[in-house]
């Protein structure tokens, strides 16, 4: 199973590394990494792999959300399905 992690926010020193280790604490495998700064804005799009997290999906979702909060960051999980399921209408 696989999700998308979004960021945004303005740019700084060691975002990438910050929101790769709050994947890595819970066992989430970063597979892919697209990352964009556009003047002073930070834009980053994550594939992971969340098939051995070792948490609840959810809660995982809302630490990132509140961890991106704590960062003057915007941090979006969406699981694989809800995006594919997206894109197919």
């Amino acid at each position: 199973m696989k999700a998308v992690v979004s960021v945004l926010g303005k740019d700084s020193v060691g975002i990438l590394a910050k929101v790769s280790k709050e994947c890595a604490d819970v066992n989430a495998n970063v597979l892919e990494v697209s990352q964009n700064i556009m003047q002073e804005m930070f834009a980053m799009i994550m594939m992971i792999d969340i098939s051995h997290i070792n948490c609840d999906f959810k809660d995982f979702v809302d630490h990132m959300s509140a961890y991106g909060d704590q960062n003057n960051l915007k941090i979006h999980v969406m699981h694989e399905d809800i995006f594919n399921s997206m894109h197919r209408i």
